[in-house]
């Protein structure tokens, strides 16, 4: 018989490696690595991350709520529930972690005060590490 623990909560949810990270890591071009694999987020996170540090907020609002519904879906696809723990220590989060900081940082920008909030809640619960690490 299999016992759970109920307060241990739910397990980390660990994305699998992101093919985008390669060629973004090699120095291809945000958009050419979006267009090549429109489902990475990382991809959408790095194209938004460049358009916020450059005043373009709108669209840096857009290409990050892109990444975060890319996310959400591959996080489905993974078994998160919804919530739990999605830690900024294994690499292929971090598309995840980073678009919903974006999206947070965006909303901020538009004062969209409620989508700021809860994007920053969200991150802090999924990762404390990652709500510090990109703050």
């Amino acid at each position: 018989m299999e016992l759970n623990n109920l307060l241990s909560g739910p397990p980390e949810t660990l994305l699998p490696v992101d093919p985008a990270a390669a060629e973004l890591a090699d120095g291809v071009a945000p958009a050419d690595v979006a267009a090549k694999y429109p489902t990475s987020s990382l991809a959408w996170a790095v194209l938004a991350e460049g358009a916020l540090a450059n005043g373009r907020t709108i669209e840096g609002y857009a290409y990050a709520r892109t990444g975060y519904h890319r996310a959400l879906d591959l996080l489905r696809r993974n078994g998160w529930k919804g919530h739990g723990p999605v830690p900024w220590e294994h690499e292929p989060n971090r598309g995840f972690l980073r678009a919903l900081a974006a999206l947070g940082k965006a909303a901020a920008l538009i004062d969209e005060k409620d989508e700021a909030e809860r994007c920053a809640t969200f991150l802090r619960d999924s990762s404390p590490a990652a709500a510090d690490a990109l703050s």
